[in-house]
């Protein structure tokens, strides 16, 4: 078997010696006008080239510098929500820290307060009972007396101990009514909503731009 041969665009003639094809002239010789147009020519097929080796290295760039803000902005916001959660849970333990001591210095101003918000439900009944810690029994007393006196409901609350109830706790029951307060309920209510809220907030409660 012969090896190919590549073909050489070489003059070709047929049988009786005539010409069939015949490679192009090669030029040897160039004017000043056909040497600047050459260079003019490749100066500018270079000129395009760059710009389009730019022009790609630009989107490159571009493309990284958005992945990499991307990438920032992602770490930024779940800093930012870090941030929020942990200044959160800080104010929250304040707040119980604060709560705690002021209900320990004045174990009856939430019941009283609580009487003062809830008068209007129970001033039509003809009796108001407090459960309260055994040890409180006698201070609340007096100061459950104060308020109705002042109220316009005297002598209608009977203050009585409840081995259950810890602390600054209460519970007030008149008729078909009922109302109740635990500190310690009520502060794990507060923090499971700040957790639940913390939680649907996620990474989007700041706007991020770049």
């Amino acid at each position: 078997m012969t090896e190919p041969r590549k073909f050489a665009f070489d003059t070709v003639f047929d049988g009786d010696g005539e010409v069939l094809s015949a490679p192009p002239p090669r030029k040897s010789f160039f004017s000043v006008q056909e040497l600047e147009q050459a260079c003019a020519e490749a100066f500018e097929e270079g000129r395009r080239q760059a710009l389009t080796d730019a022009q790609r290295d630009e989107a490159r760039c571009l493309a990284e510098i958005r992945a990499a803000l991307a990438h920032a902005m992602g770490v930024l916001a779940q800093t930012a929500h870090e941030h929020r959660a942990g200044a959160a849970e800080l104010s929250l333990a304040a707040a119980r820290k604060i709560a705690g001591a002021a209900l320990e210095l004045f174990p009856h101003a939430a019941a009283e307060a609580a009487f003062q918000a809830l008068l209007r439900e129970v001033e039509g009944h003809p009796r108001l009972l407090v459960r309260v810690p055994e040890r409180l029994v006698e201070s609340m007393q007096a100061a459950m007396d104060r308020a109705a006196e002042l109220a316009g409901y005297p002598g209608q609350v009977t203050v009585r101990s409840d081995l259950d109830l810890n602390g600054a706790a209460f519970v007030f029951e008149w008729g078909e009514g009922r109302a109740a307060f635990d500190p310690d309920q009520a502060a794990r209510r507060v923090a499971e909503a700040l957790s639940a809220a913390l939680a649907a907030e996620g990474l989007h409660a700041e706007s991020l731009k770049a």
